[in-house]
């Protein structure tokens, strides 16, 4: 927390949630797979976190990429996965579901909060593919959500700016609206202050490259973004650009 202002970092590793909390995090979103937007982080990972930074963890549960329509099966692993978080003592979750018609999924929604109880749930970026922004919410705060992270239902935060805040002016604090989605230090001001958010969600992440010595080119182990580069080298949260810009004894943020 700085000025009034709480920093959330989305982290997939020991080190970066260790860096975010000496950066000035005030909470740590915990997945794995970053690069397909963060899926379910594995209970081992939770567990070794937990022993290693004090602020709180907040676990996604989701259990693959793409959209947020879930099947039956995948509905299955989502309440385990829950079950698992709750057991090995996460802060809160991390979730979303959609119909297919684009709306808030109120009733999987409904059974995943009850069995998330008694932790506190944000509905993440599947908010920013709903049909109808300002619906969603009301629907979202009727469930008793803790927050919604959006990006407005844009490109990234600064392209949504006018709707998250039609969006925090509709809330009126009866939910937390957090921006979230191509923040960097040059625009994190202007989206704080014209959108009225007093939260804002990041991955002050860079690349480090990888300490192996012997490194085959020849194979890789992704799909087809993976390069001898990617196979190389690791992304984490940077604590010198993990430091929020509005107390002059930090350096300005960069994400």
């Amino acid at each position: 927390m700085s000025d009034g202002f709480l920093m959330e970092v989305c982290v997939d590793s020991v080190e970066s949630a260790i860096s975010a909390e000496r950066g000035g995090a005030a909470r740590v979103e915990l997945c794995c797979s970053l690069l397909e937007g963060g899926l379910t982080p594995s209970s081992g990972l939770l567990q070794v976190v937990k022993e290693n930074v004090r602020i709180p963890v907040y676990a996604m549960i989701r259990p693959r990429a793409g959209d947020f329509l879930y099947s039956d099966w995948e509905v299955e692993v989502m309440k385990r996965d829950i079950e698992q978080m709750k057991i090995h003592r996460a802060d809160g979750l991390v979730f979303g579901a959609l119909t297919e018609d684009g709306r808030v999924d109120t009733e999987l929604c409904m059974e995943l909060l009850a069995a998330s109880r008694p932790l506190p749930v944000t509905f993440h970026r599947a908010f920013d593919m709903v049909h109808d922004p300002a619906v969603a919410l009301e629907a979202l705060i009727s469930l008793g959500f803790e927050r919604i992270l959006t990006s407005g239902c844009d490109s990234s935060a600064l392209e949504g700016l006018p709707v998250i805040k039609r969006l925090v002016e509709q809330a009126k604090g009866r939910i937390v609206i957090t921006p979230g989605g191509g923040i960097t230090e040059r625009n994190l001001q202007r989206i704080l202050e014209a959108s009225g958010s007093q939260e804002f969600h990041c991955s002050a992440r860079s690349s480090k490259d990888s300490s192996m010595k012997f490194r085959n080119g020849n194979v890789s182990m992704g799909g087809s973004l993976s390069n001898d580069a990617l196979e190389y080298a690791v992304k984490v949260a940077d604590v010198t650009k993990n430091q929020t810009p509005f107390s002059s004894d930090t350096p300005p943020v960069q994400f």
